[in-house]
């Protein structure tokens, strides 16, 4: 399979994925301070989930669609919203362009998402869904369908770069950090993009709420205005070849894509929280996510 890695040398775990059910008809994934809930149906697959840790360096961005780096941090404490706003930003971008080569690469927010139990869920006004803290998230997905991120890289450069010359190329990725100490309960997996088509997905779009509403709310009519960017959701397929990199260490970076608008390289990455059942001392999972948009001249 082209740009698949190898299997040689590794363990495996099995676990569980959740995937949307085929008979789910209204996909919106609704979130709140604290919570988030999707109205689709999901089912479980059992399937093997590759621990890379032991061939690390064999993974390339533009061949495997992620790569693990150790790139430190200078933030103390990644819940320490201030600290984060101030440092990790400017620290995140340099880090995407060493790794991913591009000319400008323009930060387009965070959040940190933890498997302990979240003691803030209140009812909030105008909650924006950035530099929080969320739960995991628990179903294999992309963060944008394709039209969600053209438009995205669109705006992104108008409002960043409004004097530079078009760009040819651009990139939407996840910077993913894990800071709790390993082994993690809720690690993070990534499905190699060649063992799934480029006709796989189905969109899921977010409504961004200061407090989850009931079931028939959230399934009935919305106005325009509450629907935001949609995702992709995937269906259970057999051919798809999961990987994750156990016992994630603090100084260690993640480096995934959400969208490559060049689809010779490998350009999507869905990916998901699962439980990992290997380590019966496994560790809540803390992690911080940061996406951008990467532009090359």
């Amino acid at each position: 399979m082209r740009g698949a890695a190898d299997d040689a040398g590794v363990r495996t775990v099995q676990a569980e994925i959740s995937y949307v059910s085929p008979a789910s008809l209204i996909n919106r994934r609704f979130v709140a301070p604290g919570v988030e809930s999707n109205t689709g149906q999901y089912e479980t697959h059992r399937v093997p989930v590759r621990d890379g840790r032991a061939v690390k360096d064999r993974f390339r961005l533009d061949v495997h669609g992620f790569m693990l780096a150790v790139r430190p941090s200078a933030v103390r404490d990644f819940f320490d919203k201030d600290e984060v706003a101030a440092l990790y930003p400017n620290e995140a971008e340099r880090i995407i362009r060493e790794l991913s080569g591009a000319d400008r690469v323009a930060q387009r927010g965070w959040m940190v998402r933890t498997s302990a139990q979240i003691e803030e869920k209140q009812k909030v006004v105008g909650y924006q869904h950035q530099g929080g803290v969320q739960p995991p998230a628990g179903e294999a997905h992309i963060d944008f369908n394709p039209e969600t991120a053209e438009k995205l890289a669109r705006s992104t450069w108008q409002d960043r770069f409004p004097d530079a010359p078009p760009y040819r190329r651009f990139l939407i990725t996840s910077l993913w950090r894990c800071f709790s100490d390993p082994p993690q309960d809720w690690p993070l997996a990534l499905c190699d993009p060649h063992s799934l088509s480029d006709e796989e997905g189905v969109s899921n779009t977010l409504v961004v709420v200061d407090e989850i509403p009931d079931r028939a709310t959230m399934i009935g009519e919305l106005p325009p205005e509450m629907l935001g960017p949609s995702a992709t959701i995937f269906h259970h397929n057999p051919r798809h070849r999961w990987w994750y990199f156990s016992g994630m260490q603090r100084d260690e970076v993640l480096l995934f894509k959400f969208y490559d608008s060049d689809h010779s390289q490998a350009w999507r990455v869905p990916h998901t929280a699962f439980h990992d059942p290997s380590f019966p001392d496994a560790r809540p999972r803390h992690s911080i996510e940061l996406r951008s948009v990467a532009y090359f001249d």
